[in-house]
């Protein structure tokens, strides 16, 4: 059987460490290319052994404290929610009889009574054995202790310390208050971190939302039926009316159109269709009625192909969280023994008070964090990620971001890139008076080659089809790298294309195209490639963030360093081979980080040898398999926009994990120290994270140009 790959949503996950101990799990069943990501629940991999049943797997991951979700709409009433709601109505009245108690008001005396306080007490702790406790218990059979087992012991220690004064009736050993409120005030932490990673995602639920789910097909009969989207195959022809979106990727069979592919492509200005124009699917007719052939269906579509690659942006993860990932792993196993040598050193060291050295313990539990620097990474990503997909870039995950922030060398392709690939003819040299009849003569010798100068050249002499009369040609081939050779009835043999079809007749290699009929130049062709509207602020805006441009091309060097000096680029390479081009990358790649960019095909082995490959390309396989980044429709001003985009999530990176790091460092020598309340701490620990999803969040809206 071939390999099946099995997609789960998969509940109960809070943070980095949940998501390691899952892996661990399937990794050990025999799974490959496991890839669980806890901001989106995603659970992915490969099924080499079918003789694993899916139900035995499923059963496993509950086993571990987590729960498969099966149908979105049919989620366990037991929330996070409900939880919050039931514990902040149990703890309110405990912590206001505290709160009273200390500043000598006669309020809620009732509570004074240990076994009032203990029953008020039991539900919230109940509610936090099975919602930490359950989560600590698998994350420890899994063999990556998470905050929860912290959480847990502190609140745990303080609500039996309480029922042990209770028993003996030692007022002084009454700490209900601070097991239901930490319990409390960390689902609460819980609940705003959950609704902040759901922020972090959104570009995920927009594109999704995106997707068409019925299309209109023309069946042979010409009659119009409606179908669900997942019936429609490679080939069926659909009608699209006005205000419709497209449901797939085709191209247009009949009709005119104006259409907006802004949330696709970052274009926001409508694009005007004809017949044979690609469509992509998910966008806005806004205007016509078209037939369109279906190109593209299900995971081919470049719509699905940007969720993918948004999804799995943190599967290949920056090298900057190895750190973090590190640290997180033993943290919570050095603050369980700090957290034990503050209560054994307050004690038998300092003198302090049992009761005194127990709250500083659980201080020290509560106030501690690993979630900080779980999500530092993940939920900055995350927004990175989903920003440049919303300008029309697909990115490849967390380290092409981290990666492409530090490049300093950008070399590009010239023609189709710096260049609009649009040739012009700028001026023909005729060396036989027969102006006319050399026209006809180009035209219907370039119709027959399919280079992109030919295809201008043939565009732009249209008007000389017929007008004067030809010989009839026999035989017409195109070479390869040198032109259109033809042989007429009566023996002449036609010529046109490069220098080397010239060489042995003239030295001057000027000229970009030459005609000759037998041995002989008739004519010869300047042609010129006009630079693209955007390239130049996007030149200048690199020049600027320390970058250096190069121009690396198989043209000549003449016309490379003609376009070098219209743009202010210092470095160029002209007339260089494809194997000649993947030296020179390979080289500047050595000296510093290097980006190369290409269309993405043709440069597809330079792309691939770069440290960094960024095509600019309509979404073809061949461009997403060759390079890390895509610029949709080739807008070059969308490479300024990926490197300020990746940039600046390196730089949110960083501030997660200084404030995570700090925040640690500063806080729990406080509680271990008796400066800190638990209660506090348990206030703090919960808006820590938030701290750090609230800075990732803010990538989304940052000026960052």
């Amino acid at each position: 059987m071939s390999d099946k790959v099995v997609e789960l949503k998969v509940d109960g996950m809070t943070c980095s460490n949940c998501a390691a101990s899952l892996t661990r799990f399937l990794n050990k069943k025999g799974l490959e290319n496991v890839y669980v990501n806890f901001s989106t629940k995603e659970v992915r991999f490969v099924q080499h052994k079918p003789e694993i049943p899916i139900d035995v797997i499923k059963d496993g991951i509950k086993k571990l404290g987590y729960e498969v979700v099966e149908d979105e709409k049919t989620r366990a009433w037991w929330t996070l929610e409900w939880k919050l709601l039931i514990s902040v109505i149990f703890t309110l009245p405990l912590f206001l009889q505290h709160f009273f108690m200390m500043a000598n008001i006669e309020i809620l005396s009732f509570l004074d009574n240990p076994w009032i306080q203990f029953v008020v007490c039991l539900p919230v702790f109940l509610i936090g054995c099975m919602h930490f406790g359950k989560s600590a218990w698998s994350s420890v059979k899994g063999g990556v202790p998470n905050m929860d087992v912290l959480i847990f012991i502190g609140s745990t220690a303080a609500f039996i310390y309480s029922v042990i004064g209770t028993l003996q009736m030692e007022h002084d050993y009454i700490f209900y208050e601070t097991a239901a409120t930490i319990i409390t005030l960390v689902l609460l932490g819980n609940l705003m971190e959950k609704r902040a990673v759901q922020q972090t995602t959104t570009a995920i639920d927009e594109l999704s939302n995106l997707k068409v789910e019925k299309a209109k097909r023309i069946m042979h009969s010409g009659a119009l039926v409606t179908l669900n989207i997942d019936e429609i195959n490679v080939g069926d022809v659909l009608q699209i009316n006005e205000g419709d979106n497209i449901p797939l990727d085709g191209k247009i069979k009949e009709g005119i159109a104006t259409v907006d592919e802004s949330m696709l492509t970052g274009e926001s200005v409508p694009v005007e269709k004809k017949v044979g124009d690609s469509l992509v699917g998910a966008s806005t007719l806004l205007s016509g009625n078209v037939q369109m052939e279906v190109m593209a269906t299900g995971s081919e579509t470049v719509l699905n192909k940007l969720i993918e690659l948004v999804k799995t942006a943190q599967q290949n993860k920056p090298s900057i969280q190895r750190l973090a990932d590190k640290i997180s792993a033993i943290f919570v196993p050095v603050v369980l023994l700090i957290s034990l040598l503050t209560l054994t050193i307050s004690f038998f060291v300092f003198n302090i008070s049992f009761q005194q050295a127990l709250m500083n313990s659980i201080a020290v539990l509560v106030i501690s964090c690993p979630c900080a620097m779980g999500l530092a990474t993940p939920t900055a990503v995350m927004v990175g990620v989903g920003r440049v997909a919303k300008n029309g870039i697909l990115i490849k995950g967390g380290q092409t971001l981290e990666v492409f922030a530090g490049i300093k060398n950008i070399v590009f392709d010239k023609t189709g890139t710096l260049t609009t690939g649009d040739f012009k003819i700028q001026n023909i040299d005729y060396l036989d008076s027969k102006e006319a009849q050399i026209n006809s003569l180009i035209y219907n010798l370039e119709k027959h080659s399919s280079h992109p100068i030919a295809k201008s050249i043939v565009k732009q002499m249209h008007a000389f089809e017929r007008k004067n009369s030809l010989p009839k040609f026999d035989k017409i081939e195109e070479k390869k790298g040198f032109g259109i050779i033809a042989k007429s009835e009566n023996g002449d043999q036609f010529q046109l294309g490069s220098y080397d079809l010239a060489s042995h007749l003239t030295k001057d290699d000027a000229h970009d195209v030459y005609l000759l009929k037998n041995d002989k130049i008739l004519a010869t062709l300047d042609i010129g490639d006009e630079i693209k509207s955007a390239v130049p602020e996007t030149i200048k805006y690199l020049n600027s963030q320390g970058i250096e441009s190069i121009i690396l091309s198989g043209d000549k060097t003449e016309k490379v360093e003609a376009t070098a000096k219209k743009l202010e680029i210092d470095n160029f390479y002209g007339e260089k081979h494809p194997a000649q081009k993947l030296q020179l990358i390979e080289e500047l790649s050595k000296q510093a980080p290097t980006a190369m960019v290409g269309d993405g095909i043709n440069d597809a082995p330079a792309l691939a040898k770069a440290t960094i490959g960024v095509s600019l390309s309509d979404a073809s396989q061949v461009a997403i398999q060759s390079a890390q980044i895509v610029l949709l429709k080739g807008k070059m001003e969308n490479l300024a926009k990926a490197f300020a985009i990746s940039k600046h999530t390196l730089l949110t990176i960083k501030q997660n994990l200084f404030w995570a790091f700090a925040y640690n460092i500063v806080a729990i020598p406080i509680a271990a120290l008796g400066f800190l309340n638990p209660m506090w701490g348990a206030l703090f620990m919960a808006f820590s994270d938030v701290v750090v999803i609230g800075n990732s969040i803010r990538l989304k809206t940052k000026k960052i140009f």
